[in-house]
């Protein structure tokens, strides 16, 4: 994959550092894991569901974090000592820890999470502010006033 040197935009541009680095980590779509498996669906004009493949986990070995723009998905199996060790004729279940982030896009917000069949739905929604929603301008009509002829009333 070519690799692009985006510092001559970065000189002359202020406040979009953090477009750059989403341009900046596509570049790296390659190197980004592929466990666990997810979905990303659009469940309606605003709402948006990220489904990720947890089997083997519970809901108190998952957390999921918003910063700044960023959700963070992070997996780790708790390990009891009171289990019995199992000897595994084959294990194709990983319950290895993960982590995993999504960039947002400004003004989504994260609605829920919930775990359902091995599964775990993040529910997401875009709510625009209304100062930044269109709006209508009523378009004003001016009425045009006839011009008033004044006649000359000369007395003959």
């Amino acid at each position: 994959m070519r690799s692009y040197d985006l510092s001559p935009l970065l000189r002359a541009t202020v406040g979009f550092d953090r477009l750059m680095n989403v341009l900046d980590t596509v570049g790296r779509v390659d190197e980004a894991p592929s466990y666990p498996p997810y979905n990303i669906e659009k469940t309606g004009e605003n709402a948006y569901r990220i489904s990720m493949a947890v089997a083997g986990f519970a809901d108190e070995d998952l957390s999921v974090t918003v910063r700044e723009n960023q959700l963070l998905i992070e997996g780790r199996k708790a390990t009891s000592e009171e289990e019995v060790p199992t000897a595994f004729l084959h294990r194709g279940i990983a319950t290895r820890a993960f982590q995993r982030t999504f960039q947002l896009a400004d003004h989504i917000q994260v609605k829920g999470a919930k775990l359902e069949n091995g599964l775990l739905h993040v529910e997401l929604y875009r709510e625009i502010p209304e100062a930044m929603k269109p709006r209508s301008v009523e378009i004003e009509r001016i009425q045009r006033q006839q011009p008033k002829t004044i006649e000359n009333q000369a007395a003959a």
